[in-house]
């Protein structure tokens, strides 16, 4: 869901320079527009630049901030069993580019997704995926995102997520759905 609010900071607040991936302080005070409210995170722009909020510091946007910050995994914590291929892949459709209002699944950043069952019964999950650049400093903030997003799920073990560039990205991997969210198609 894109959003365009504009508001003021009611605290400090910690956020992530985009597309440095910088940790900074944006002060109590700062006018601040939501551009983007998905996956339960906010992209700001503020100070002529974009950051990112984590949904945890919605306060600090004060009582006008935008919904539609659900962070909730596709799987509640009551699913009985094993966690499965599709669910983990429900949980990543809930991780953004704080830049893009599409998934990561959708934008075609997920190469590989591995589940190895584990002698408790909870599995460990491997995702490989890439990002739309190389340069981007976000990557380790959009892995640690996707990562956090799966150990949520009930029954996994551990997940580990590797940002790999080889195939490079390439606009031909977003899904047709994401192509439809974008105005491609």
């Amino acid at each position: 869901m894109s959003e365009s609010a504009s508001l003021e900071l009611t605290r400090d607040c910690e956020a992530v320079q985009i597309p440095a991936g910088n940790v900074v302080v944006l002060p109590a005070g700062t006018a601040v527009e939501v551009t983007q409210s998905l996956g339960g995170t906010f992209t700001v722009r503020a100070l002529g630049a974009l950051f990112q909020i984590a949904g945890r510091d919605a306060d600090a946007l004060g009582p006008e901030a935008p919904a539609g910050t659900e962070t909730a995994c596709a799987v509640s914590a009551t699913a009985e069993g094993p966690v499965t291929e599709e669910q983990v892949w429900a949980a990543l459709r809930t991780c953004y580019d704080p830049e893009i209002p599409v998934n990561i699944v959708d934008l075609g950043l997920v190469y590989d997704l591995a589940l190895q069952a584990q002698p408790d019964g909870r599995v460990q999950v491997g995702v490989k995926m890439t990002l739309t650049a190389p340069g981007c400093g976000m990557g380790p903030v959009i892995a640690e995102d996707a990562r956090q997003k799966i150990l949520a799920l009930p029954g996994v073990a551990d997940a580990r997520v590797e940002v790999v560039w080889d195939p490079p990205w390439h606009p031909s991997m977003i899904s047709s759905e994401g192509r439809r969210v974008l105005g491609l198609e």
